[in-house]
């Protein structure tokens, strides 16, 4: 009897370790080529890019590296006593272009009252210097309209909630017109976007939610798809003038999937997580279980709607 239950034995120990590893195989390929998951994932934020609409002196800088501003708070000035002068010279003029334009009209209305004693043609100077001396004054008027708004703009305010960046700006420098001068972090933009191979993307939809783990913390945070990109530059063209996202293939020999960028909304995270933008992240899409058991159905391909509205 033991001589015929050792070899059984031997075969059910080897066709459960066949089993075992078949299972094994399944699940690390569905995992690894199927299952909606990636490692490639980052934490986004949207930076602005601060810079004066004015040049001149920074007078003072009113934040330091690092520090969270709300939006409307004061950054830095810029040269605010020169653009103050500028804009008294701005109402001298208006002042003088009114004197002009009353004087204008009072030597057309003393004509009109002297009557056929004028000369018709000095009359008509003296209606075309009101007119000249009209427009004269509508030109001071815009000028100060520009000098007060160069004014305001010389205080440089937050436009975000966030926390400003790279900061290397002093009292004293000189910035011109349109020269960033500090970056700041939108934090109300945070979110995770998260870069999955293009045949996974049929597990992936809109509204789904998501699990994010930042690397070096253990914790997780909740999500859900907020989008799906619309397009990435194409690696094979060499049309680069286009705003698509440039994703690199790992290998140049060898045919690799696509990766996608995905955007994670983050719904709910543990208090303390440090979501800086620039980490790495896991993300996993959590299927929902009535999508997980329905099979896979391969369907007839179906016509692509023309953007530019149906034929006539």
């Amino acid at each position: 009897m033991n001589r015929i239950l050792a070899p059984l034995a031997r075969w059910a120990v080897t066709l459960s370790i066949v089993v075992l590893a078949v299972l094994v195989a399944i699940w690390l390929w569905r995992h690894y080529e199927t299952d909606p998951w990636t490692r490639d994932g980052h934490v986004r934020a949207d930076v602005v890019r601060v810079a004066p609409d004015v040049g001149g002196l920074v007078t003072s800088v009113a934040v330091r590296d690092n520090q969270f501003v709300h939006k409307g708070d004061l950054l830095f000035v810029v040269d605010q006593p020169r653009y103050a002068d500028a804009l008294g010279q701005a109402d001298a003029s208006i002042a003088s272009a009114r004197a002009t334009l009353e004087q204008a009209k009072r030597v057309a209305k003393r004509d009109l009252a002297l009557g056929d004693l004028v000369a018709t043609e000095t009359h008509e100077e003296n209606v075309a210097k009101v007119a000249t001396a009209d427009a004269a004054l509508n030109a001071a008027i815009a000028a100060r309209q520009t000098a007060s708004l160069n004014v305001a703009r010389t205080a440089i305010r937050a436009s975000v909630n966030g926390i400003v960046t790279n900061l290397d700006l002093h009292p004293g420098d000189y910035l011109g017109a349109g020269h960033q001068a500090m970056a700041v972090v939108d934090m109300d933009s945070l979110r995770i976007e998260g870069y999955f191979e293009e045949t996974k993307l049929r597990h992936i939809h809109v509204g789904d939610k998501a699990k994010i783990r930042l690397m070096g913390d253990e914790r997780d945070l909740e999500g859900h798809v907020d989008s799906i990109s619309a397009g990435i530059a194409d690696d094979q063209s060499k049309d680069t003038a286009n705003q698509l996202r440039e994703v690199q293939p790992t290998f140049s020999w060898v045919r690799l999937a696509q990766r996608i960028p995905v955007r994670i909304h983050v719904d709910r995270m543990p208090r303390g997580t440090q979501l800086i933008a620039g980490r790495t992240a896991t993300v996993t899409i959590v299927q929902p279980e009535e999508r997980k058991a329905q099979p896979q159905k391969s369907t007839q391909p179906q016509p692509v709607a023309n953007a530019q509205g149906p034929r006539p």
